[in-house]
C-alpha cells in the first residue's frame, strides 16, 4: 500500500516515468523496478539499427527509484501530512558495466547512506534480468518540502 502511495506522489509522468514497482522499501533503502518498452522515445536515436538505453535514462532510472522514492517514504515517515515534496538531483558518480536493450526488465537497489539536512545520499545499483549488475554508484538529492498540498 505505501509503494502505491509513494508512486502516486512521483512528480513524473509517462513518457518519463521509469517506475512500474516497489518491492521493498524501509528507512534504509529502497527495491523496485522498470520495464523497458519497445516504443520508449529514446530508442528511435540511440544508436542507429542497434538500440541501447542511453546512461543518462539509467541513471534517471536510479534516481528515481532510488532515490526520489525513497526521499518521498523518509519525508512522509517524519511529516505525515506532506503531500507534494520537490527533490533535486545534486550529484551522481555511475560506472557502467552492460547495455539495456529494449523489453529488458531492470531491477534497482538502493541504500541510504545519509540523510540529513534534507540531503539524502543512496548507493544504487541497477541489474537486469539476468541479476547482473548493469551499473552501479551513489546518487544524491536535496528534499524540500513544499508548502502547498
Amino acid at each position: 500500500m505505501i509503494g502505491k502511495t509513494i508512486l502516486e506522489s512521483l512528480p513524473y509522468q509517462p513518457p518519463f516515468l521509469f517506475v512500474d514497482e516497489l518491492t521493498k522499501i524501509t528507512d534504509n533503502g529502497v527495491t523496485g523496478n522498470y520495464t523497458f518498452k519497445e516504443s520508449e522515445y529514446f530508442y528511435r536515436g540511440h544508436f542507429k539499427d542497434y538500440p541501447v538505453t542511453p546512461g543518462v535514462i539509467l541513471i534517471e532510472v536510479m534516481a528515481q527509484i532510488g532515490l526520489v522514492c525513497l526521499g518521498i517514504y523518509l519525508l512522509r515517515e517524519k511529516f505525515s501530512d506532506i503531500k507534494k515534496p520537490q527533490i533535486a538531483l545534486t550529484s551522481n558518480n555511475i560506472d557502467f558495466f552492460l547495455p539495456v536493450k529494449p523489453k529488458q526488465r531492470v531491477n534497482v537497489v538502493s541504500e541510504k547512506i545519509y540523510f540529513r539536512f534534507n540531503k539524502l545520499k543512496c548507493k544504487v545499483q541497477l541489474f537486469n534480468e539476468k541479476n547482473q549488475l548493469v551499473c552501479k554508484g551513489d546518487i544524491s538529492g536535496m528534499l524540500k518540502i513544499n508548502d502547498k498540498k
